[in-house]
């Protein structure tokens, strides 16, 4: 929810803001900025025992992790540390113990074919 907007700014009120669900039980978002070369700024939370499936980052992923632990296939980042993640990356990623998480991404991410699927989405 924006609370005030000038030609410079854009404040928002994050506590206003709904947590969407994704179409990944246990897994919702805050889309707190994205304009259309597909950049974006989000919160992300997993509850416990959440996963996202795999996924390819198209360009740069940045992960801080406000609460909680995020894991993936190279390792766990902690509440307080902060995770990159170069563009053709590929892994899947989930939450022990449930975490909240601000993403910056330079593009949407590419999710990968799970099972039978034959088509990438991107989110």
């Amino acid at each position: 929810m924006i609370i005030t907007q000038t030609d410079r700014s854009t404040y928002l009120d994050v506590s206003k803001i709904e947590w969407e669900p994704t179409r990944w039980p246990g897994i919702y978002t805050k889309t707190l900025y994205k304009d259309p070369s597909g950049k974006q700024t989000t919160l992300t939370k997993m509850d416990k025992g959440a996963k996202l499936p795999k996924h390819m980052h198209v360009g740069l992923e940045q992960s801080y992790v406000l609460e909680g632990t995020l894991v993936d296939d190279d390792g766990a980042c902690t509440a307080g540390n902060f995770v990159w993640r170069r563009p053709g990356s590929v892994h899947s990623a989930w939450s022990p113990d449930g975490c909240i998480v601000l993403g910056v991404f330079d593009s949407p991410n590419e999710f990968l074919p799970q099972g039978n699927s034959a088509s990438v989405v991107t989110t």
